[in-house]
């Protein structure tokens, strides 16, 4: 009911062309992630830091797992979210202009603190973004898809023009991105206006540390999604590690442009998620997706040989279940859950599990799988990419099996009966 009234009052407020307006932030912060993040590691071999990628994978899963307890607060309790979006894509800007030297220097030390600081800025915007669209949407189920596509459709474009303007391998990519951060920073500031749910209300020390959105964790579903989507996300940060790499090294040339098919196929998938939401529910959308994971890296395995080098692209093509069945349900599946205070919260806390937690250790994991199989220090064994995709491969099917055999949400009931 309260739910009900909110939106109705948002509706009434002047907030017209609401879709539009959430569809073109997202745009813009996804093609500022998607200018540097999908070719970083083309970028530090060619200034010989290829040892380092795995390192340089792991600055944004660190702040995504530090981001949430400031940020969460800051955002429930104190100031607007989209000023918050804002100052952020600020200070973003300039630490991606400083990178390419650091780059340029060849200085590991620095880049790695660049990088920290500056996804330390970026990664509390994915929830920033998400908790603006949640609070400005009605019928989120419906909506929410429609406008996260053009987050979708930002990554593709971005990797398209770094492809086709010859820069996806230099540090211009950087250059690149620290413009379209600082134009969504001043976009930000036109965003629907999103007030701190809780303003006013004392803060105390559990507030800092997000003790009401942890508090969800007492539900067991929540519990069970939270370890999951943590474990699911191990695989995941091997993917954006060195899927780019991976292909470049078995013969695929226009890499970004070959990974962007994967973001081609992402906007499908979310446009249908609508369509099966009602009929197929969180939880099976949410195991598909898991099993996507084992299906995609068991395409990569097989497809270095020649004669069936198809799979590598079904594999690529795979990202729309991948991402759109396990990250956007489960981002809708934790605004569903929270309550109206703490959803701020519960979609920072979902951020810190999966790219923060769960992509930290996979960036370290599989750094250390692709030093000791693949970097032979003096060129790459291409042989034993297959065993570098199986073992995430085999993770993912795992971590499928077991959420669906502990995960029990009932959809009909309320979200606070379900235990």
């Amino acid at each position: 009911m309260v739910s009900s009234v909110r939106h109705s009052v948002t509706a009434s407020s002047g907030f017209k062309w609401v879709v539009p307006r959430l569809a073109l932030m997202m745009f813009l912060q996804f093609f500022t992630w998607g200018t540097w993040s999908v070719t970083l590691g083309l970028v530090m071999t060619q200034h010989n830091m290829s040892m380092l990628i795995g390192d340089a994978f792991s600055a944004g899963p660190i702040a995504s797992i530090l981001s949430p307890f400031v940020l969460g607060m800051l955002v429930d309790r104190f100031f607007a979210s989209q000023k918050v979006l804002a100052l952020l894509n600020v200070v973003g800007a300039a630490i991606l202009w400083s990178i390419p030297q650091a780059l340029e220097n060849q200085s590991g030390t620095q880049l790695i603190m660049l990088l920290f600081a500056y996804t330390l800025c970026f990664m509390p915007t994915l929830a920033l973004g998400n908790n603006i669209a949640f609070h400005s949407l009605n019928d989120s189920e419906k909506r929410f898809p429609l406008v996260r596509v053009f987050g979708t459709l930002g990554w593709i474009v971005a990797g398209i023009f770094i492809g086709v303007a010859g820069i996806a391998d230099s540090v211009k990519i950087f250059q690149l991105a620290a413009v379209i951060s600082l134009l969504l920073a001043l976009y930000s500031l036109t965003l629907p206006h999103t007030p701190a749910p809780a303003k006013g209300k004392p803060v105390a020390l559990r507030d800092l540390f997000c003790a009401d959105a942890f508090a969800l964790m007492k539900k067991r579903h929540f519990l069970v999604f939270s370890i999951c989507a943590m474990l699911i996300s191990v695989p995941l940060g091997t993917y954006y590690a060195y899927t780019a790499s991976f292909l470049s090294d078995v013969g695929i040339t226009n890499v970004s442009t070959a990974m962007s098919f994967g973001q081609m196929s992402e906007i499908f998938f979310m446009l249908v998620i609508p369509l099966l939401f009602r009929r197929l529910g969180i939880k099976w959308m949410l195991f598909i997706g898991m099993l996507a994971w084992f299906a995609r890296y068991a395409m990569f395995a097989l497809g270095v040989n020649d004669e069936m080098r198809g799979l590598l692209y079904l594999g690529i093509l795979l990202h729309g279940v991948c991402y759109d069945f396990f990250f956007v349900i489960g981002f809708i599946y934790a605004d569903r859950v929270a309550g109206r205070e703490v959803k701020g919260q519960a979609q920072s806390l979902v951020v810190m599990f999966t790219y923060g937690v769960g992509m930290l250790l996979g960036s370290q994991i599989s750094g250390a799988l692709y030093n000791r199989f693949v970097n032979q220090g003096d060129g790459t064994n291409v042989a034993n990419w297959p065993l570098f995709w199986w073992i995430p491969a085999v993770a993912a099917l795992i971590i499928a099996i077991l959420f669906m055999l502990t995960f029990h949400y009932r959809e009909d009931a309320r979200d606070t009966e379900n235990a």
